[in-house]
C-alpha cells in the first residue's frame, strides 16, 4: 500500500511540476503548431522539454499506482499535488507562501499518512464489463442535471441583464470538470481489474483511452469556468469533486470497501477529510488571509503584498486562462489566478 502511495505522490509531483515547467518554457516560445520550426523550438527548449518528460513520466507512474491499489486510496492522495506544487513554487520559483498555505500543506501531508495507515489491499471483486456503460449513464444524468441548472441561471442572468458571472456558474463548471477527472481514474482502474479477471488485453488500452478523453473533456469544462469565473471557486470545486467522485465510484463500481478494523477505518476517513481541507486551504489561502481580522492579518507572516511584488519582479507569472497543457484542477489557482486575487 505504501509503495502505491509513494508512486502516487511521485506521479502527481511529476504532473504538476512538469506542467509548471512547460508553462514557464512557453513564455519565450511561439504558439504551439505543427510547423517544423515551432516543434523544433519546443523540443530544444530545455525547460519545456524537462517539464514534458516529467509530465509523461508522472502519468506512467499514476497508471502503475492505479494497477496496484484501490482508486479510493489513489485519488485522494493525488490531491496532494497542489501541496507539492506549492513547495516547489516556494523554493524554485521563489514565491512567497503565507501561513495558511503551510497549514494546508501540513494537513494534506498528515491526511496522506492517514490514508496510507488506514488503506489496505482489496480482494479482487468480480465486476461486469457493463459497468462502463452504467458509469457513463450516471455521469450523463449528472451532467444533464448540472447543465439544466446552468441554463436556468443563464436565462435568469440574461433576463436581468447581468453581465458578471454568478457563483453558481463557477460551481457548476468546477463540479463538472472534477467529476470527469475522478471518473478518468476510475475507468483506468477498471481496465486493470478487467485484465485480472481474464478479459481480453485490449480492454486496458480502451479504458485508458476513455480515461484520457474524460480528462480532456474535464479540462475543457474547467477552462470554460476559468475564462470568466474566479479560479478559486472553480479550482476548489473541481479538486473536491474529483476526490469525492473517485472514492464513491471506486466503491460503487469497483466494489472497493472501507477497512474492517475500526482504527484503520477512522484513519482512512480522517485522511480523506484532511486532504480535502488541505487542498481547499491551499486553493483559497490568499482570499482567507484578506478576510482575517486585522490583528491576525498583521501577525501572520503572509507576505501577500510581498508575494505580489516578488512575482512581478523576479518570478514568472502565468496570466492566461487557457494553458496549452492539461493542468490538474487544483494547480490552476497558482497558474491562472489574476494579480487582483493575490493583491
Amino acid at each position: 500500500m505504501w509503495e502505491s502511495i509513494f508512486l502516487t505522490l511521485a506521479a502527481t509531483a511529476g504532473n504538476n511540476i512538469g506542467k509548471v515547467l512547460q508553462k514557464k518554457g512557453t513564455l519565450i516560445l511561439p504558439p504551439l503548431s505543427f510547423k517544423f520550426k515551432v516543434i523544433r523550438a519546443y523540443a530544444f527548449n530545455k525547460t519545456w522539454a524537462v517539464g514534458f518528460l516529467m509530465d509523461i513520466f508522472g502519468a506512467l507512474l499514476m497508471l502503475r499506482a492505479l494497477s496496484q491499489a484501490p482508486v479510493s486510496v489513489i485519488q485522494p492522495v493525488s490531491g496532494c499535488g497542489l501541496a507539492i506544487l506549492s513547495v516547489f513554487s516556494h523554493f524554485y520559483l521563489k514565491e512567497v507562501m503565507n501561513a495558511i498555505d503551510w497549514v494546508g500543506i501540513t494537513l494534506a501531508g498528515i491526511g496522506t499518512i492517514g490514508v496510507g495507515a488506514g488503506g489496505e489491499e482489496q480482494e479482487a471483486t468480480v465486476i461486469s464489463i457493463f459497468h462502463l456503460p452504467w458509469l457513463a449513464f450516471i455521469v450523463a444524468i449528472l451532467f444533464v442535471l448540472l447543465n439544466g441548472w446552468l441554463r436556468i441561471y443563464k436565462r435568469q442572468r440574461k433576463e436581468q441583464e447581468m453581465m458578471e458571472y454568478e457563483v453558481v456558474e463557477e460551481i457548476i463548471y468546477g463540479l463538472e470538470s472534477g467529476i470527469l477527472f475522478g471518473m478518468a481514474s476510475v475507468i483506468s482502474k477498471m481496465g486493470f481489474v478487467f485484465l485480472e479477471q481474464g478479459f481480453h488485453r485490449m480492454l486496458v488500452p480502451i479504458c485508458i483511452s476513455i480515461s484520457v478523453s474524460c480528462s480532456g473533456t474535464g479540462f475543457y469544462y474547467q477552462t470554460r469556468g476559468l475564462k470568466h469565473g474566479r479560479a478559486i471557486v472553480v479550482a476548489t470545486c473541481a479538486a473536491v469533486a474529483s476526490i469525492v467522485t473517485g472514492v464513491l465510484a471506486g466503491m460503487l463500481a469497483l466494489g472497493e470497501q472501507l477497512p474492517e478494523a475500526p482504527t484503520a477505518r477512522v484513519s482512512l476517513l480522517l485522511g480523506w477529510f484532511l486532504i480535502i481541507i488541505g487542498v481547499v486551504l491551499l486553493v483559497s489561502s490568499s482570499r482567507l488571509v484578506r478576510h482575517l481580522p486585522w490583528p491576525l492579518r498583521h501577525l501572520i507572516p503572509s507576505g501577500v503584498e510581498r508575494n505580489f511584488n516578488a512575482r512581478r519582479s523576479g518570478s514568472v507569472r502565468v496570466r492566461d486562462s487557457n494553458p496549452s497543457a492539461v493542468i490538474q484542477a487544483a494547480t490552476l489557482h497558482h497558474l491562472v489566478s489574476s494579480p487582483k486575487e493575490k493583491a
